[in-house]
């Protein structure tokens, strides 16, 4: 199967110190993805890779093969994707705008039917835990629902490298049990819906929203 990892920061400057402490959590899930299930598939999605555009105009407002190559290029990526893991600081008890703002640009049909899982983290003591409270309704209307189990880290700084490996003074075989509950969560649920579309399309029963509003009103 395959898998995205959501970083959902685009920060480059300080305070706090050291910048984009996110791309450290990042690479160290990613790591720890790689190693723990190296059957399956996995790629980091930096949204500075992905230059959007200075006006809002999601992928596909664009008429069909107008859209930034860049969005196209993101878009296949999450239709093909078989789960996601979104990572993300927190804002005012909210989830990175940059991060909303990136997945806001992609057609939630291309993300539903499939699971997710949601990491946190922080330079202070409550790990962003916060913002995963928001992020469960957020992607539950992408349709990419959140597993139940969730990963908070607090002073990130303090616990991972800048390569994403474990600081020497940290227990990493604690920290990795930790990841184990929500991961392995997300690896039977993106199994048992991968196998399950196979045998009931949930698109020919539900159908997907595309062209109105409307489509969601009661009679």
């Amino acid at each position: 199967m395959k898998f995205l990892i959501f970083l959902g920061t685009v920060r480059d400057s300080t305070p706090p110190r050291p910048a984009r402490l996110g791309l450290r959590v990042a690479k160290s899930i990613l790591s720890y993805l790689q190693n723990t299930y190296s059957d399956h598939q996995f790629e980091l999605i930096d949204p500075l890779d992905y230059p959007l555009e200075p006006v809002f105009k999601p992928q596909f407002a664009y008429a069909k093969g107008k859209a930034p190559e860049p969005l196209n290029t993101l878009a296949e990526k999450i239709a093909t994707a078989d789960g996601y893991v979104m990572v993300s600081p927190e804002y005012n008890h909210s989830m990175s705008p940059a991060l909303a703002n990136l997945l806001n640009h992609f057609a939630s049909s291309s993300f539903a039917y499939k699971p997710s899982a949601i990491v946190t983290y922080s330079a202070g003591q409550w790990g962003g835990m916060r913002a995963a409270v928001g992020m469960r309704t957020f992607l539950a209307e992408l349709g990419c629902l959140s597993v139940s189990a969730m990963i908070h880290i607090p002073k990130a700084q303090e616990v991972f490298n800048e390569d994403g490996s474990v600081q020497a003074t940290e227990d990493e075989n604690a920290w990795m049990n930790y990841y184990s509950r929500t991961f392995n969560q997300l690896m039977w649920w993106a199994s048992a819906t991968n196998h399950y579309k196979d045998e009931v399309n949930p698109r020919e029963i539900v159908g997907d929203f595309k062209t109105s509003p409307t489509q969601r009103n009661a009679p």
